[in-house]
């Protein structure tokens, strides 16, 4: 099994590139690009452009133990789609209603970053479209399958997972739950997203609302017809 020389990308806008290289052969069909804040709207950015496709940002977060915040027993997106690791879960002590307190006080987190985000403006429409969920990597995967499951509430007939580098744990669960999996990178020894890349900034909320402003204008400007229509 060959160790990837890291790391792999210069900086997000190099993984976008090399990401939209992939995606682009596939024909996608009126397709959606939607980032996980924060790092995958930047690694979405220029996916969308390549594509000639809206950009959003698709919420979701993972569900932290309540001793141990960093370990996810699961994840919610914004608009209330739960994946949970029902034993895990029961090893931690928690209870249905312990849960759903949990998920209930990370959802209105959520709510409140799409607020901020977003505007005024509501989400971009993804009914009868491919959405494709973009991040730019991926530890367990357990976010990513929360926000397929997502975008397949919302309405969208094709949904894509990707992302510039993952897990194997990570691959083999969005293999099975979306449509078409696409990452030039999975690492069976993968340590941290960060490593894959020369330049990691943690970015700001402005600095996402800034990107999606961005691609908002250059939809505009290109004539694109409204989302959804």
């Amino acid at each position: 099994m060959a160790w990837i020389q890291r790391p792999v990308y210069r900086d997000r806008q190099e993984a976008g590139e090399r990401l939209a290289g992939l995606l682009e052969p596939l024909g996608l069909e009126r397709p959606v690009v939607l980032g996980a804040p924060r790092g995958g709207v930047a690694v979405g950015f220029p996916v969308a452009r390549r594509l000639g496709a809206p950009l959003d940002v698709v919420l979701a977060r993972k569900l932290p133990a309540p001793q141990e915040p960093e370990l996810g027993f699961g994840a919610v997106a914004e608009d209330g789609t739960v994946v949970v690791d029902r034993e895990l879960a029961r090893r931690l002590g928690l209870g249905a209603e312990r849960v759903a307190e949990i998920v209930e006080r990370v959802r209105a987190e959520l709510v409140e970053r799409g607020r901020r985000y977003r505007g005024a403006r509501a989400a971009v429409s993804v009914a009868g479209r491919t959405a494709i969920v973009v991040d730019d990597g991926l530890g367990t995967g357990v976010t990513m399958e929360a926000a397929v499951a997502a975008a397949r509430s919302r309405g969208a007939v094709r949904v894509v997972a990707a992302a510039p580098v993952s897990s194997t744990e990570a691959a083999e669960r969005l293999r099975r739950v979306a449509d078409d999996f696409v990452c030039p990178v999975v690492d069976p020894f993968f340590t941290g997203v960060g490593a894959y890349y020369g330049e990691f900034p943690q970015l700001t909320d402005e600095e996402v609302v800034a990107l999606l402003e961005a691609a908002r204008e250059w939809e505009e400007g290109a004539g694109f017809a409204p989302p959804g229509a």
